[in-house]
């Protein structure tokens, strides 16, 4: 018998992200065989990752498990798993709104959604939060295309345009727009805005924590003191949310708003929650502009009245995230709108111990 199995998967970026892409059958159904597959496959454990296929940074030590959806009017599930590139973790509690961009490309080549020519409209579950997103996907031809003229900021050169909509993304994890029932919160002292909208955020003025909010991701990276706050601010946060084990995942996220720099609404530093982000996530993206909207929350106070449809701006380390706001006849709160790119980058099969599908292998 081989002591290595062969999984198929294809490496893709998805937005600003990077990962492998899995046909759920092809992973073991029970979930601590298949974080070992995981942790095996991408080398966490180590900081550069050198066994496994991981890029040694949270944003590209990221995994997205895809399977034909039993819900009605959905096409395909769409888990994503934040492996930890220096623990032996896998985290599958919050959502990746950047990976999202390369599920809808990657589910129509894998034969998991028929295209249609000109663009094919995916419609995702998102197992994580329990949420709906459509992808429309271009596909000229029925055939899906990743070179065009689209560019985001943090990613060199220009691609073919993946639309998003997060359709009822208010409560992704907390059940509410605002978890603890109120716009503002105090925690040792700082305003804080707790919000969850597709990724459950805490919002803190930047200038509360004695920074500007345009340091770079170096810079906070490189100031321990200022991390060790934080980090318990956003412990405390959680506890306040509802997530009281918070010190042990990676929601909620923590955000420094400050005013715009640069023509946009807000300028934002998000957090992984242990490092800086070097551009901004999409599912954080889509809580900061649906916070700006929302009265009352610290956002909303810097970045002023938006009436519906609105477009924010949120300026980041690496340029400018656009999202659009607008009312949805099937949901309370507004739907988000963004517009990612992705690439298929590798496809073929990792190659991982067969002994870590062993029942008593070693966790």
């Amino acid at each position: 018998m081989p002591d290595l199995i062969r999984i198929p998967c294809v490496l893709m970026r998805g937005g600003t992200s990077k990962g492998p892409y899995f046909i759920a059958s092809d992973l073991p159904d029970e979930t601590e065989a298949r974080d070992r597959i995981l942790i095996s496959a991408m080398g966490s454990g180590n900081l550069l990752e050198i066994d496994g296929i991981g890029g040694g940074h949270p944003l590209t030590s990221k995994v997205a498990i895809v399977s034909p959806s039993r819900l009605p009017g959905v096409d395909v599930d769409y888990l994503f798993a934040q492996v930890k590139v220096e623990q032996r973790v896998v985290d599958t509690s919050p959502n990746c709104g950047n990976m999202l961009a390369g599920v809808g490309p990657f589910a129509i080549e894998a034969g998991l959604v028929a295209a249609r020519d000109g663009v094919t409209r995916v419609r995702i579950f998102n197992v994580n939060t329990g949420r709906l997103i459509e992808a429309k996907v271009a596909t000229p031809g029925r055939q899906v295309v990743y070179d065009g003229d689209v560019s985001i900021d943090g990613v060199p050169g220009t691609a073919a345009p993946v639309h998003l909509a997060f359709l009822g993304a208010a409560g992704s994890k907390t059940g509410k727009l605002l978890p603890t029932g109120r716009p503002i919160n105090r925690i040792d002292g700082i305003e804080v805005s707790c919000v969850d909208a597709a990724m459950p955020v805490v919002l803190i003025r930047a200038s509360d924590l004695s920074k500007t909010g345009y340091e770079t991701p170096a810079d906070f990276n490189a100031d321990p003191d200022f991390m060790r706050r934080l980090e318990a601010l956003r412990i405390e946060a959680g506890k306040l949310m509802g997530i009281p084990d918070a010190a042990d995942r990676v929601i909620p996220k923590p955000v420094l708003i400050a005013p715009p720099a640069n023509g946009g609404t807000l300028s934002t530093r998000y957090f992984m929650p242990h490092s800086c982000h070097t551009a901004l996530a999409i599912t954080g993206s889509v809580a900061v502009a649906t916070a700006a909207v929302t009265p009352g929350t610290l956002a909303h106070a810097i970045a002023g009245d938006h009436p519906l449809p609105a477009k924010l701006g949120l300026e980041h380390p690496f340029g400018r995230l656009d999202v659009t706001l607008d009312r949805h006849p099937d949901y309370a709160e507004p739907a988000a709108y963004v517009v990612r790119t992705a690439r298929r980058l590798f496809e073929g099969h990792v190659l991982v111990k067969a002994s870590l599908l062993a029942s008593n292998a070693a966790a």
